[in-house]
């Protein structure tokens, strides 16, 4: 902690310079025309609120042993609310599973300021704005990923990069610099990285995934469970109560 009057640690700083240039961030144009247009012309359900409309900086515990990366902001969640993963059913899910299995204080992501707060974990995307159809094009991707980096290097204390999707995958081994053959990706796939680091593979909470069971919250819990056990944070409860996970599912992208 932090001495009062003290100067703030150099990544503290090192986090809120980045995350300044995150939000002024405006490379592609394809997405900021996207965003933007999405922010002045709003859902019906949320006509009456003032949409964010910008990048998202990632967010959590500085001392986080786990990294989560998703794909990108949606349209009307993190788009809308100015907070990754916040205001709709993924962040629902990832955050009732990171409550269940103690990364989070509370089980709902609404909006920045709802008192949810972060143990051990940081949430990031591989693209920070919302891109048309949830689909950035590679050059878009490529723009965006050493934000990704900047916040590994800076987050030292992180020992697992849980990659949310095939996406979030292929975008983690760029930014680690993998070498060809990369690892494929699969639910509960793992893979050492140098430094003593570990990628874990895992299908995004999306409503696809999640409406048609490709994705349970007892899978869910499971690598989140595996992920503390990987980071040195022990274990905690996993999955909904009565719920068995299940087997890891064949590689797939």
């Amino acid at each position: 902690m932090t001495a009062p009057g003290a100067p703030p640690p150099r990544r503290e700083l090192a986090l809120a310079d980045l995350e300044r240039r995150i939000i002024a961030c405006r490379r592609c144009p394809r997405l900021v025309e996207w965003r933007e247009r999405v922010a002045r012309e709003k859902r019906a359900a949320f006509r009456d609120e003032e949409y964010w409309g910008r990048p998202l900086p990632g967010f959590g515990d500085l001392d986080a042993r786990v990294y989560v990366l998703g794909l990108a902001p949606a349209a009307h969640g993190g788009n809308r609310t100015g907070r990754v993963f916040t205001g709709d059913r993924s962040a629902d899910w990832l955050f009732a599973s990171l409550h269940r299995t103690g990364f989070a204080n509370q089980p709902t992501s609404t909006h920045p300021g709802d008192g949810l707060a972060l143990d051990g974990a940081w949430v990031g995307a591989a693209v920070r704005c919302a891109p048309p159809a949830n689909r950035p094009l590679p050059g878009e991707r490529d723009n965006c990923l050493p934000y990704a980096g900047e916040e590994l290097r800076a987050l030292e204390a992180v020992r697992v990069v849980v990659c949310l999707g095939g996406f979030a995958w292929d975008a983690a081994a760029r930014v680690l610099e993998l070498p060809r053959p990369r690892p494929r990706f699969a639910r509960g796939a793992e893979h050492a990285l140098p430094g003593g680091r570990t990628l874990l593979g895992c299908y995004h909470p999306s409503q696809q995934n999640t409406f048609t069971g490709k994705l349970t919250e007892a899978m869910l819990d499971a690598v989140f469970a595996r992920a503390r056990e990987l980071s040195g944070l022990g274990g905690t409860t996993t999955g909904p109560p009565g719920a068995d996970p299940a087997p890891a599912a064949p590689p797939q992208s």
